[in-house]
C-alpha cells in the first residue's frame, strides 16, 4: 500500500513539472522607475500609449494611444508587464482587438524591441510604469435579505 501511494506522490509531483519550459527560478533584476522614463522617452513609447505623468510634445501620435497606468481591478504584476514588453501579443485586451491595434493575424502592431531594448533598460520601464497601475476592488452590488 505504502508503494502505491509513494508511486502516485512521484506520478503527481511529475505531472506539476514542466521540465526545461519551467519558469522556475527565473528572475530580472530590479529597475530603476527613473531611468525607465528615460528609456520609455528614449523608445518614443508616447507614439503609442499615454501615461499619467509622460509628455513629450515632438512625438507623433501613430494611433489613437494605449492608455498604461490607472485604476485595475486585477493586479499588474510584475511579469504581467515584462511580458507586455516583450510579447505584446502574449495577450491584447479585448479593447485593442481592432484594427489599430492588430494586424491580419490579430498580432499586436507593437513594434519588438527584444534587438533594440536592453535587459536593463526593460526592467527601468517595468519599475517606472508598475506603480501607474492602481488596483480598485470591484463594487459589488449589494442586494437586500430576504427573510421567509
Amino acid at each position: 500500500m505504502k508503494i502505491i501511494l509513494l508511486g502516485m506522490l512521484l506520478l503527481l509531483i511529475a505531472a506539476c513539472n514542466q521540465g526545461v519550459e519551467s519558469p522556475k527560478g527565473f528572475s530580472l533584476p530590479k529597475g530603476d522607475a527613473g531611468q525607465g522614463k528615460q528609456a520609455f522617452l528614449k523608445y518614443k513609447c508616447l507614439s503609442c500609449h499615454v501615461a499619467d505623468g509622460v509628455e513629450d510634445d515632438t512625438i507623433e501620435r501613430q494611433m489613437e494611444p494605449v492608455t498604461l497606468g490607472g485604476d485595475v481591478h486585477v493586479v499588474k504584476t510584475y511579469a504581467d508587464l515584462v511580458t507586455s514588453v516583450i510579447n505584446p501579443s502574449h495577450r491584447i485586451a479585448t479593447r485593442y482587438k481592432q484594427s489599430a491595434y492588430v494586424d491580419d493575424q490579430q498580432q499586436s502592431k507593437m513594434t519588438n524591441y527584444n534587438d533594440i531594448m536592453t535587459v536593463k533598460e526593460l526592467t527601468d520601464i517595468v519599475a517606472f510604469l508598475q506603480p501607474k497601475y492602481e488596483l480598485k476592488p470591484i463594487n459589488r452590488t449589494e442586494y437586500p435579505r430576504y427573510f421567509p
